[in-house]
Formats: C-alpha cells, sequence, structure tokens
C-alpha cells in the first residue's frame, strides 16, 4: 500500500485575500452576505482542488473560516453568550461577526470576545465564553455542508475539527477565570462530537481530524483524566466505519503517548519538526497499536523554507522501525505560511527555489510519499531528491565576514550597560530637566488615508522623493504642534514615514528579503506580510536619524527616538533555519546598536525601543525568575550575565510596570505582586531549572539585597520558597532591556 498524504489545514483568506475584500465589504456595506458566501465557495473549491491535484489523499475540509476556528467550534457547541444571541441576527455569520468584533447598531451594542495567541504561532483566536446556563448542543450545520460541496464537486474530503479537550482548556467563564469541569458541562461537549460522528457515519466521511495541540502542554492535574474521558466517549461512536485522527502539533506528546496509544485512535498526527526526538522516543518505548497509523508531521507549516528531503525521510524510516502504518503529513496546519510562490517576480529564480508556501509544500508532500515508498536504489536515480539536496550544499548566501568578526569581538562586558545606572539615572535628571512624572505618548500617529496614499504615489512615481518629504514633514510638524498643545513633556514625531514597524526596518538593514503578496492571516480579515531574514543582517544606513532630527530641530521640547527591538524584529519576520535564533538576534541587536548610536549623537537625549514581542517570547519560555536587582557590583553583575548566558538563559532589567503589561491577563499574572523596587527577568526556552539555579545561587550568596522575588515553570506561577526548591534540582541571549532614556516597550 503506498504512503497515505494528509494536510491538516490549508490558508483560508485566498491567494489574493479574496475573503479578506468581500468580507470587509460586507462590513462596510458595499456587498451583501450572498455575495461573502459565493466568495467563500468560490475559495474553498479551488483549495480542495489544488490540493487533488498534487495528489493529497486526506484534504481538509471545515478548516475554512470566516474569522476563527476557535469561534466556530464555540458556535458548533452553541456556546454563545446571551449578550449575543439577545441580538436575534437572521443568520450565523452575522452572530459570528458579532463574537469576533463586536456591534454597535439598531440591534445592541456589544464589544467582541478577548483574543490570544494561538500557541506559538503569531496567529490569534477568538477566547470561547462558557456560561453557567449554557446549554451544550449541535448547533450548526457548517461541517457537513462544506463535506457536501466538497463531495458534490468529487472530492471526499476529511473533516477537521478543533477536539474536544484543546477547546475546553481554552474556553474561559465570563470573568476570564478556568472552567470548572464538572460531569455534566464534559459529557454535554462530548455528546455533541459523538452526534458529529454519528453524522460523518452517515454521510460516508472515511476519516475525521480532530486537533489536540494543547496535548503538548504540560499537565496540570487532573488533565489525562479529562482527556480519557472524553475520548472513551466519543471513540466509539466510530460505530466501526470512520476513522479518528488524533492531530497534535507544536510540541511532543511524549508524556501522555502511551495513554494516546492505549485509546487506539486510527491515526496519531505527531510534529516531527517541534519536539521532534521526544515523540520518536516515545513511539519506540510504547510502539503503536496495531490498528493505528502513525501520520508524521514533517512538513513544517510554520516556515517558509524547502523541506529537506533527506531529513524526512530519515524521520519517516525511523517510525517505520516501529510500524508499517505510517503516513506523511503537514506538521500544522498552513494556515501560518503564506499561499505560493508563485507571482513572486521579484524574488530571483535561484532565491525563490529555497522558498515553500502553502501551495509548495503539497507538492513536498507527495514527493516524501513517493520517496518514501521508493526502493534505495529508486532513490539514487530520483531527481526530485537530488534536486532537492541540492539546496542544502550550504552555498545558498555567503556569509558576511564583517557581522562575524562583529559577533566574534563581543565580550562579557558589551552585555553590561555603562555607567551602573544609578549613575546614568543622576546624569540623565541633570541633563533633561523633566519633571518627577513626564508625560508621553508610545508613539505612532495614525495612518491616515491621505498618509498611505501618499507613500502609494511615491511608489508609483508619480511625485517625487523631495514632494514625498515635504509632504512627512507637515505631518511631523502638525503632530508636535498638537502635542506642545496638550502640554506632554517628551514628544513623538509619529512615524508616519513608516509602513510597518517591523517591515520599515528591515528595509533598511542589509539580509532581507521583501515578498509582494506572501500575506498571513493574524486574526480575522487581518493580515500580515512578514520580511524574510534571507542572509546575514547588518545596518546598510542611518534608519531614523534623518527623521528624529528633523523632528528635534522643530521644538525646544524633548524628542524621542522611536526604534523596534532585535527580539521583535526576529519574532516577526521570517527567520532562518541554516543559523540560530540567537546568532540572527545579535545581529539585529548590533544594528539597532549603530542606529542608537548615531541617534545620540544627532542630539536625541531619550531613545525607546519597542519589544511588542516581549510578551511572546515569556508566553513560549518554559520557566522564568524574577529578582530583586539591587547591591550588585559591575564585576560581579558582568560574571552572572556570563554564567546565565552559558546556560542558554536570557536575563534583563526590566521595568515593573512593563513587564506588569506583558503578564495581564495571562497564566503569569500572579507575579504582579512581586513587581516592586528593581527587577531584572530571567527567562529560558529549554532547561525549566538554569536560571532558577544559578540565581539562588547568586542571591545565597549576596549581602547587598539582590534577591529572587518569584517565579514560573511551564505557565505555573511560583513563590520564592518553590523556585529555591526546583534550584537544587539543573541559545543564550542578553539584552540590558531598559534603562533611561532608552525606552523599552511592551504592548499587548
Amino acid at each position: 500500500m503506498s504512503t497515505l498524504t494528509s494536510v491538516s489545514g490549508f490558508p483560508r483568506i485566498g491567494q489574493n485575500r479574496e475573503l479578506k475584500k468581500i468580507i470587509e465589504g460586507y462590513w462596510k456595506g458595499a456587498n451583501d452576505l450572498a455575495a461573502v458566501k459565493a466568495t467563500a465557495a468560490e475559495l474553498r473549491a479551488k483549495h480542495w482542488k489544488l490540493q487533488q491535484a498534487a495528489g493529497i489523499d486526506l484534504i481538509p475540509s471545515n478548516d475554512f473560516s470566516y474569522y476563527d476556528q476557535m469561534l466556530d467550534t464555540a458556535i458548533l457547541l452553541n456556546v454563545i453568550p446571551q449578550r449575543y444571541a439577545r441580538l436575534s441576527f437572521d443568520n450565523q455569520e452575522d452572530t459570528l461577526f458579532a463574537m469576533a468584533r463586536g456591534y454597535q447598531g439598531d440591534k445592541g451594542d456589544v464589544t467582541a470576545l478577548p483574543m490570544k495567541k494561538w500557541f506559538t504561532t503569531n496567529y490569534h483566536y477568538l477566547v470561547p465564553e462558557v456560561e453557567s446556563a449554557a446549554e451544550i448542543k449541535l448547533n450548526s450545520t457548517k461541517p457537513f455542508d462544506e463535506f457536501n460541496e466538497a463531495k458534490a464537486l468529487g472530492i471526499d474530503t476529511k473533516p477537521v475539527f478543533i477536539g474536544p479537550y484543546t477547546f475546553l482548556k481554552l474556553a474561559r467563564t465570563p470573568e476570564a477565570t478556568e472552567l470548572e469541569l464538572d460531569k455534566g458541562l464534559v459529557n454535554a461537549v462530548a455528546a455533541v462530537y459523538v452526534e458529529v460522528l454519528a453524522k460523518f457515519n452517515e454521510l460516508g466521511a472515511a476519516w475525521v481530524q480532530l486537533d489536540e495541540p494543547y496535548l503538548v502542554l504540560d499537565k496540570e492535574p487532573g488533565d489525562v483524566e479529562l482527556f480519557k474521558s472524553l475520548y472513551t466517549k466519543i471513540l466509539p461512536a466510530r460505530d466501526g466505519k470512520i476513522k479518528v485522527l488524533l492531530n497534535t502539533y507544536f510540541g511532543h506528546i511524549a508524556d501522555v503517548y502511551e495513554t494516546v496509544n492505549l485509546l487506539a485512535f486510527d491515526g496519531i498526527g505527531l510534529d516531527l519538526n517541534e519536539g521532534k526526538d521526544e515523540n520518536l522516543a516515545a513511539v519506540e518505548k510504547f510502539g503503536v497499536a496495531e490498528s493505528t497509523t502513525i501520520f508524521a508531521g514533517v512538513v513544517n507549516g510554520r516556515n517558509i523554507w524547502r523541506n529537506d528531503y533527506a531529513v524526512s525521510l530519515g524521520l519517516v524510516d525511523a517510525l517505520k522501525k516501529v510500524t508499517d502504518n505510517v503516513a506523511v503529513s503537514t506538521a500544522s496546519s498552513l494556515l501560518h505560511v503564506p499561499f505560493s510562490t508563485e507571482g513572486e517576480d521579484g524574488l530571483a529564480d535561484d532565491v525563490r527555489k529555497h522558498f515553500a508556501f502553502a501551495v509548495e509544500k503539497l507538492g513536498e508532500l507527495h514527493d516524501l510519499a513517493v520517496l518514501a515508498d521508493a526502493s534505495e536504489e529508486d532513490k539514487k536515480a530520483s531527481g526530485a531528491l537530488a534536486a532537492n539536496q541540492a539546496l542544502f550544499d550550504g552555498t545558498r548566501v555567503a556569509a558576511d565576514k564583517n557581522v562575524a568578526e562583529r559577533l566574534a569581538a563581543l565580550t562579557d562586558s558589551d552585555f553590561v550597560r555603562q555607567p551602573a545606572r544609578a549613575e546614568r539615572q543622576k546624569a540623565q535628571r541633570e541633563a533633561l530637566n523633566l519633571p518627577l512624572l513626564p508625560t508621553t505618548t508610545i508613539g505612532s500617529f495614525p495612518q491616515t488615508k491621505e498618509v498611505r496614499a501618499e507613500r502609494a504615489r511615491l511608489r508609483k512615481g508619480e511625485i517625487t522623493k523631495t514632494e514625498y518629504d515635504e509632504y512627512m514633514k507637515a505631518q511631523i510638524d502638525a503632530c508636535i504642534k498638537h502635542q506642545e498643545q496638550i502640554g506632554l513633556d517628551v514628544l513623538v514625531h509619529g512615524e508616519f514615514e513608516r509602513n510597518d514597524m517591523v517591515e520599515y526596518f528591515g528595509q533598511n538593514l542589509n539580509g532581507f528579503l521583501f515578498t509582494k503578496n506572501a500575506w498571513v492571516q493574524s486574526y480575522g480579515t487581518r493580515c500580515v506580510k512578514p520580511p524574510i531574514v534571507w542572509g546575514d543582517v547588518s545596518r546598510a544606513n542611518p534608519i531614523t536619524v534623518e527623521w528624529s532630527a528633523y523632528a528635534q530641530s522643530r521644538t525646544s521640547h524633548v524628542m524621542k527616538g522611536m526604534l523596534t527591538g532585535p527580539v521583535t524584529i526576529l519574532n516577526w519576520s521570517w527567520p532562518r533555519e541554516d543559523i540560530t535564533h540567537e546568532q540572527q538576534t545579535q545581529q539585529l541587536a548590533l544594528a539597532i546598536r549603530d542606529e542608537v548610536l548615531d541617534l545620540e549623537a544627532a542630539g536625541i537625549k531619550v531613545i525607546q525601543i519597542d519589544e511588542a514581542a516581549l510578551r511572546e517570547k515569556l508566553m513560549n519560555s518554559v520557566a522564568g525568575v524574577v529578582v530583586e536587582y539591587k547591591g550588585i557590583s559591575v564585576a560581579d553583575d558582568t560574571k552572572l550575565r556570563a554564567e546565565l548566558r552559558a546556560a542558554g538563559v536570557e536575563y534583563a532589567v526590566v521595568k515593573n510596570t512593563m513587564l506588569r503589561l506583558a503578564i495581564k491577563d495571562s497564566d503569569l499574572a500572579g507575579m504582579t505582586d512581586a513587581l516592586t523596587g528593581s527587577t531584572a527577568l530571567a527567562i529560558s526556552k529549554e532547561d525549566p531549572i538554569a536560571a532558577a539555579r544559578i540565581l539562588n545561587k547568586f542571591a545565597e550568596g549576596s549581602k547587598k539585597g539582590f534577591a529572587l522575588k518569584a517565579g514560573y515553570m511551564e505557565g505555573q506561577v511560583m513563590d520564592v520558597d518553590a523556585v529555591s526548591a526546583i534550584a537544587i534540582k539543573n541559545p543564550a541571549e542578553i539584552n540590558d532591556i531598559f534603562s533611561s532614556p532608552f525606552l523599552l516597550n511592551s504592548f499587548c
């Protein structure tokens, strides 16, 4: 039997953002709901046919959404808060839009459901709100309608759902607290999924995919029991007909794989990009049930780079040593990558060949399935394999000697601000002469349609650069005048000249590439087009100095320089995969440092560095420790930072207000009370106890006030005693991310 190919999900926004445009047109009253539905049907048909033509065996349906799959699941389960139900719309789509973006009109006034990051991606989901009086029941025909829609086109699909375990773990009460998962609620949710399986049995579906990404997270007491309770009720509904694929991604399920395996799912999807080693070890240790197929998630659903066939085939071979039942799959939904490289004619052929967007990843899946079934002799003769391996011969990009030399020259002292903070603060007070509580704004003023139009005119050659600059200067002048009139102390220039807080900097840095149409859904109809880190990064020319200097020349007030930080630039770009994130972050940090020094030389006395991705970094770390940062000498600080860096721990002095914002409404909010006095934060992505071990040892030897304050591990807040307790059990970068007049801004 030939190796099955499976796609976990496909981008729904359209190659040219057709869905975005038609939905936003509907919101504006430019078209009706019928037009939205017609466009949606056209897109679904196109996407199914693309996958069929690529030879994909298990093509997803119900992965389509007008806004968000978690929201669709809430409506499917009738989890619709009364404030939305009372609007009494004639159709579910308008109810969905009200829940997603709020509603203010004749029917009432409601705000939207809260939004959160979808695990470690840059996608966002709507947080379902389960009221105590909620009547859980099957409330939508959408999954069945779309299955039949594909079937009418001659395409048998695999319906995809957010699984019940993930839904219940992510849903919240109206007070934004975790659900109390009583037996009645669990049974009601399970009953809906039973009904769904029974219906698809009637419709003749061969497979149903239930996505359970929450399984990759550490388990709290009762989690495994909850999972088993749900699926022991759901799985019998297969009735010997339909097959159920339990799909996991964004990490490994080694801690629960044995349980999952014993439940005898027909398929288990394992992410073999993130959590590869742990997943493989679990399969080797516990085996695979006779009736179960392992869906090897070898094609990365979160990057844009070509798959290394040799690596993927090695992973498939490792699984085949345990079981003959192996399929090849995307590691997660392709929702998180652009649609296609087709039309990206701004990228040279020898550059574009290194990228695989959603459509290209379909071809990769097909190639891998063919190669997985091929003999060793046929593999050696394969043109597809040879062409693929040529992409990984190390010649893609030449290293920048100057960047390498700068990185090699860094010493521990380069990661410590000098002079000491107290000395800097004294000098700053004297130089700036600001009130005790100075007022300012974050920085960006609205990018009006007029501003965007002027930028478009420059791009099209309709106006000269001089004319464009004069227009922007007029906007800056008006911005400054407004701030002076309302009495702000530290002013901003408004950033009218910037198209995007990341793209603007990337366009002025060596090592970045840009696409024409590589849009990715962030939430709802909101799409982003991240730049690509292609090579070594350095600053080509000063980026913001001219505009900041002009703004300062127009006022006697202090004018802030405004920069995007290296962590955010990297997190909101497509990073390289041939070097570490640490190396890329340090390259970016050096480029931003060059800009800081030039701003200083131009007379800019306050510089704000925006690190909007700091919250993401916190949420994506396995552990962290908060300390009272005082009474430490420069020499000891340098030594401490070096030890932390060697252990892969990021360490920074932070503003309490900034950190409170970053953890607000998260699982880490319990640390808020500890955020007083002087604070430093240590974060670890891999070793959960490295930070605690090193900082606890240092605190024990300190006699001048350096002390542990709190910590967290896998999302669980710990007090001082708990941090000390784990300390005795065992890609680094260090950024002194705040010390006035440098302002590090984290907005959430």
